[in-house]
């Protein structure tokens, strides 16, 4: 089913790198910091840094119809994959290197990277249509886990180092040199990884993927989520871990307006969050492939809703940061749960469908609820944050333990 043990080793070294490259990058391009910090630099409001931080919603669950639909399609998912990553990187290193044609006109820089997010955000509806099955597909359960975590945790490792470097390109590089080199290195680091997917060895599907179009692609939304109760239920179990999740950003606005977080505090930041997914990335990884992916649903709950109600009653920049570490955990802790559950619930054929109703509609209503606060955080502060991540972890807890697990 999954290729030759020869085969099945060749693509776990495959995912195994995967994560040794994808982690540093997306250090280095972190919503979750150094944008916000680089936005922060511009004097962009409130709605624009939320903006950026929807864009990676929004844009994610608009392109799902569009790469699910070349998914259900691809003869090679990973060769598609790959190009369509490698593109992606491609058109944002061109924008990261044309920044100083923009830096003596903040406004229009702010507007220019908002653009450019965007593009980047659209190919990032490619992820999970592919990446899920295609790791379903190429790799048995019991591999599923561990050894992709070690990955993750050593690019974890590289990670923490250039966030250490975030401070000194910062503050010894002239502006806005310091934000293009940080960039750049991040865009060299995925375009690298693209080529991971394009070099994966595929076999023919043992149950074909039934192919869609893009209108068939989204007839399929309503009707699997009306037909299939189970699955319904999951949906809404993690929505409301995703929009905990997509409030990460928030932390550090929050650090920066409320503790005056500087360049070292962002880096800080910044390692603590690749430190924590390290640790999840192994920890977890070794959970799932030992009981599978069900015991942690129920840890990523109690963890957003931990990180929420610390940061609640937090009054130092020191509890923020371990409520930061929570937050951290619980995120990749879904991460690495909630598409291995899809395994266990999708009818034969329609995992890329599966993945992408799951992501477009968990994403849709973050993005929603993510734009909706910035103007309540700018007017109110942050207390209604904390309290709708705390709202949203302990949601997400009851409705597995109540109704999911009883379905």
């Amino acid at each position: 089913m999954y290729g030759s043990k020869k085969d099945v080793n060749y693509n776990l070294s495959l995912f195994f790198v995967d994560g040794i490259l994808f982690v540093p990058a997306m250090t280095l391009i972190s919503i979750a910091t150094v944008i916000p910090f680089f936005l922060e630099q511009l004097n962009a409001s409130t709605f624009q840094i939320a903006m950026a931080a929807s864009m990676a919603f929004v844009c994610t669950f608009a392109s799902q119809p569009l790469f699910g639909s070349i998914a259900s399609r691809a003869k090679l998912m990973g060769k598609t994959f790959g190009k369509i990553l490698l593109l992606q990187r491609i058109i944002f290193l061109a924008f990261v290197l044309s920044i100083p044609l923009f830096a003596n006109n903040p406004p229009l820089l702010v507007w220019m990277f908002l653009l450019f997010w965007g593009i980047f955000n659209i190919f990032v509806g490619s992820y999970s249509v592919f990446f899920t099955p295609l790791l379903l597909k190429l790799l048995p359960p019991e591999k599923r886990g561990a050894i992709r975590g070690i990955g993750f945790a050593i690019g974890a490792g590289i990670g923490v180092g250039m966030s250490a470097l975030i401070p000194v390109i910062l503050n010894r590089i002239l502006f806005p040199y310091n934000f293009l080199i940080i960039f750049a290195i991040g865009c060299l680091f995925l375009m690298v990884d693209s080529f991971m997917f394009i070099m994966m060895r595929e076999h023919e599907d043992v149950q074909p993927r039934i192919p869609m179009s893009i209108l068939e692609y989204l007839k399929g939304i309503p009707s699997s989520v009306k037909e299939d109760a189970h699955f319904r239920t999951m949906i809404i179990m993690f929505t409301f871990l995703v929009v905990a999740n997509s409030l990460l950003p928030y932390y550090t606005l929050y650090a920066i307006r409320d503790f005056s977080a500087t360049e070292a505090h962002i880096a800080l930041l910044t390692a603590l969050a690749v430190a924590s997914s390290a640790v999840s990335h192994v920890g977890f990884g070794f959970i799932i492939d030992r009981y599978g992916p069900m015991p942690t649903s129920v840890i990523a709950a109690c963890l957003v809703a931990a990180a929420g109600l610390l940061a609640l009653v937090s009054n130092s920049f020191a509890l923020l940061l371990v409520a930061w570490v929570l937050a951290n955990l619980g995120s990749t802790c879904y991460i690495l749960t909630a598409n291995l559950m899809l395994d266990k619930v999708t009818p034969p054929g329609k995992l890329p469908l599966y993945v992408g109703v799951l992501t477009t509609i968990s994403l849709a209503v973050s993005s929603g609820i993510m734009l909706l606060l910035a103007p309540l955080i700018e007017n109110a502060g942050f207390t209604l944050l904390f309290v709708l991540i705390f709202i949203c972890g302990l949601a997400s807890l009851l409705i597995n333990l109540l109704v999911f697990r009883r379905q």
